[in-house]
């Protein structure tokens, strides 16, 4: 239990602590070469580690979670390594929906869909559907996703909007674009944790993160576990969110 580990995150107010975390799930294939194993073996243990995930942010008491599963970079990567990761994908899908409809946990995908097998697109729509009405956590897993293009989406739906009379051009401010981005409806988010020992945001959240704390951690992602979890939100509220303005 996190409660055993006396971590500074526990002893604080609950309203101090996140309630939107993303993660860049980056070392998979680092993890996975370090054991002389094919990077297929480290993507397994990624999604393992992303099973532990929910339930240690469940925990302690964060109810978003947005992970970075496969950018529309990714796309470039060698085509047996994409088709494994897609099979990869329907296997989590298959083996861990029940389970998380168990437990509640609404399912949101967020990116490029369209670039994906119909078979693929099909399990992501019975997932949705099956767990709009869930409400204690939120899980949203960007696929074929890439922040770019997110934003040009936006504003190509804005600039529909202003032709066709249903919004006028003076009308669009910062809350009105956020809506319009794959991430509307979603609180602010509040911690972005990169595993892997990488310092980039890799096209990943660029507008969701003007005001985001960021923790950048040296552990593999299929060795991130409870404790790498507290060490980032000890982290965090020893933070102090001025927003622009002065402590």
């Amino acid at each position: 239990m996190i409660s055993a580990n006396k971590s500074k995150a526990q002893t604080q107010n609950p309203e101090v602590l996140p309630q939107h975390v993303a993660v860049i799930m980056d070392g998979n294939g680092r993890w996975a070469k370090a054991r002389g194993l094919p990077r297929t073996a480290g993507h397994k243990k990624g999604a393992d580690a992303l099973r532990r995930m929910l339930d240690n942010c469940s925990k302690s008491g964060i109810h978003y979670l947005t992970v970075y599963a496969f950018s529309s970079e990714n796309w470039k990567r060698p085509s047996d390594e994409i088709s494994d990761l897609m099979q990869l994908l329907q296997h989590y899908l298959h083996q861990e929906l029940e389970i998380l409809h168990e437990k509640k946990v609404c399912l949101r995908f967020i990116g490029d869909l369209s670039r994906l097998d119909l078979e693929i697109r099909e399990q992501i729509a019975y997932a949705i559907k099956l767990t709009e009405k869930n409400r204690d956590f939120h899980l949203t897993i960007a696929l074929s996703y890439g922040s770019r293009q997110e934003i040009v989406g936006a504003a190509k739906k804005l600039a529909k909007k202003v032709l066709d009379g249903s919004i006028k051009f003076e009308q669009i401010d910062e809350e009105l674009f956020s809506g319009n981005l794959d991430t509307a409806g979603l609180p602010e988010l509040d911690l972005l944790i990169r595993t892997g020992g990488e310092k980039r945001l890799s096209n990943f959240l660029l507008w969701q993160s003007a005001y985001t704390e960021f923790y950048f951690s040296d552990t593999l992602w299929p060795d991130f576990d409870e404790s790498d979890l507290i060490a980032a939100l000890d982290d965090f509220v020893k933070r102090e969110r001025r927003y622009g303005t002065t402590g």
